[in-house]
């Protein structure tokens, strides 16, 4: 009872297969909408504005503050009062009576203002201006690295794509060979050449055939949805690849890590910025000077200006102690610097590490590339030779079954094998880049 119900799923997928749009894409096109569409490309490049928004504030070190105001006030306090009228150029003898002075009449007072501030000397914001130029360079190369990252991972997900769809071809021809057996072990029963438990073994081996087609083509929407999800496209169309999964060439000579890789050199970046921070720590215990000055209108009526004034100055200012904050924070910064040296120097011996576990997994694959090759050909003759000996009736149909399923699994071992050879090319060419 269960074959019907398998052969029924299996041709459910089949035709929703069929129905789904088949749409051929080349590596190249994926790599353009990658680079154009891709979410994580788009949140680096933002992280890079953030970084560089940071590091424009730091102009601030080097630009003066100009801010502009106009105040209104209406009073009678005595102080406020007369310091009103004199900025105003209205006293006379009169407001300087005791009984005026003492209690004065409300008077108004509109002022315009109009101040600048100029920053002089101030060496703790410019090492943090040096800080947040390393930070934003670090964040370019960053977003450099992310675009080699997807480059590559586009590389494996289209070298996915071509398995998945060379699994589907080894099964449908291994259906297509089940279903010829089948064929003749039916003719052979009804002749009385074969036992009905034969012909059972025959029909197993199509179902499992059937159900290892199904999986495959399940492999096809996975790897087609996968790169959907790198293009940023959310159709998710099922693509077919231009062309096919074949062994690529690689030299693997002299392959080593670059300290100018983008990924290593903005962890660099990253210590330096640490260290500039620290530096601008302990220059924030040096006086700061600054220049000043405003120009300043005044009258009891508004949006007027009748009287005016200016006043302009340095100021050298030193904050001698803050508590324990300031030394707090220079130990503080000096131990992230540390921290930064010591995970670039981790991150570089981790990539050196992964760089000789990729090389030994070149060799392997190379090796097992040979080897699978090698037994491809055997199997394929193992079973060209049963199959001609099962037609005479000379081989048992247990042997003509296992040589058929051999078959298929060497050449979707081979398969398996050119991707696996091929990817460690395209990871080691990763970890190499420059």
């Amino acid at each position: 009872m269960k074959t019907p119900i398998y052969i029924t799923i299996f041709f459910f997928v089949t035709l929703s297969l069929q129905a789904q749009e088949l749409v051929p894409i080349t590596k190249s096109e994926v790599l353009a909408r990658v680079s154009e569409k891709n979410t994580s490309i788009k949140i680096s490049q933002q992280e890079f504005n953030q970084a560089r928004a940071d590091y424009r504030q730091t102009n601030a070190v080097f630009l003066p503050n100009i801010t502009a105001s106009h105040t209104a006030i209406a009073t009678t306090n005595p102080l406020m009062a007369f310091g009103s009228k004199l900025n105003q150029e209205i006293l006379t003898q009169n407001d300087f009576s005791p009984a005026l002075l003492n209690n004065p009449s409300q008077i108004e007072n509109y002022a315009t203002k109009l101040e600048i501030q100029q920053p002089l000397i101030n060496l703790d914001g410019m090492y943090q201006r040096k800080a947040a130029k390393s930070k934003m360079e670090a964040m370019s190369l960053k977003t450099e690295r992310t675009q080699d990252f997807l480059a590559f991972e586009v590389n494996k997900a289209y070298m996915q794509l071509q398995l998945a769809y060379k699994a589907v071809d080894v099964l449908e021809k291994a259906l297509e060979a089940a279903n010829a057996n089948k064929k003749l072990a039916d003719n052979s029963f009804k002749q009385g050449y074969l036992q009905r438990a034969d012909v059972l073994n025959v029909e197993v081996r199509v179902t499992e055939v059937k159900n290892q087609l199904h999986s495959a083509r399940s492999n096809v929407q996975n790897a087609s949805n996968y790169l959907s999800f790198l293009m940023n496209d959310e159709t998710y169309v099922v693509y077919t690849p231009t062309d096919e999964l074949k062994i690529s060439t690689f030299a693997m000579e002299d392959k080593m890590i670059s300290e100018n890789r983008s990924d290593i050199k903005a962890m660099q970046l990253a210590s330096n910025a640490y260290e500039a921070i620290n530096k601008a720590d302990k220059m924030a215990f040096l006086p700061r000077l600054n220049a000043f000055g405003s120009y300043e209108l005044y009258d009891d009526q508004i949006f007027q200006a009748d009287a005016n004034g200016y006043l302009f100055g340095a100021q050298l200012s030193w904050d001698l102690f803050q508590g324990s904050k300031r030394f707090g924070k220079a130990q503080k910064s000096k131990a992230e610097f540390e921290k930064s040296k010591l995970e670039y120097k981790q991150y570089v011996s981790q990539s050196n590490l992964e760089l000789n576990k990729a090389k030994r997994t070149f060799l392997d694959a190379e090796n097992k590339l040979k080897l699978t090759s090698l037994a491809l050909q055997q199997s394929e003759e193992s079973l060209r030779i049963r199959t001609n000996r099962f037609k005479e009736g000379l081989e048992k149909t247990s042997d003509l079954l296992m040589a058929e399923t051999q078959f298929a699994q060497k050449q979707l071992e081979h398969y398996q094998t050119i991707f696996e050879y091929n990817y460690s090319q395209a990871y080691l060419q990763f970890l190499t880049k420059e």
